[in-house]
């Protein structure tokens, strides 16, 4: 699979952490990633550290302003993209499709192209605008996965509470997570 991970600048910096965490654990997904200026920050801010290019070396990294890395155009052959965390501002971009930068850009094409788009969305409360606009997304053949976790599982630090989140968007993707908690198994 041809996978792009954008990760965007809402708060949420540990739902990307463990998405690159579980990516890079598996074999086979050929990895593109974009993040968003503001994704740096938060990044640093609620993680504690800079974010790290070389701490994953199976993955391309590409700069936000780079409409020239190969998910700019469908014919690249990107499978899926997941945005994780984001923000409701690349929401509305990208529902109404403004593409400004690399990230609604690819996600305009994955619309297009009628290929699986994941919004690991991070908001509370949302507006009536959040709402139209996941509305629109969803419309277009993209999924809101909010970052709601899930407890049932009995996760036991911040990162498997995470996890559950993540591992419900890499299996909207058409990945199979190893260990993810499956109710009543």
């Amino acid at each position: 699979m041809k996978l792009i991970v954008a990760i965007g600048g809402a708060s949420g910096a540990i739902y990307a952490s463990v998405l690159l965490e579980k990516l890079a654990a598996m074999q086979g997904p050929e990895v593109g990633v974009v993040l968003s200026p503001n994704a740096r920050l938060t990044w640093e801010l609620e993680l504690g550290s800079p974010f790290r290019e070389t701490e994953y070396p199976a993955f391309t990294f590409y700069r936000p302003d780079d409409f020239m890395a190969p998910f700019a155009s469908g014919s690249a052959g990107y499978e899926a993209m997941i945005v994780c965390p984001c923000s409701m501002g690349q929401v509305g971009r990208m529902a109404q499709g403004i593409s400004t930068d690399l990230v609604s850009r690819a996600a305009d094409v994955i619309l297009k192209e009628r290929r699986r788009l994941v919004l690991v969305v991070r908001e509370t409360p949302y507006s009536l605008i959040h709402i139209e606009n996941m509305r629109q997304i969803t419309l277009a053949g993209g999924v809101i996965c909010p970052a709601s976790p899930s407890f049932y599982s009995r996760p036991k630090d911040m990162r498997s509470l995470a996890a559950t989140v993540v591992d419900r968007a890499l299996e909207l993707i058409g990945l199979s997570v190893e260990g993810m908690f499956r109710w009543g198994e």
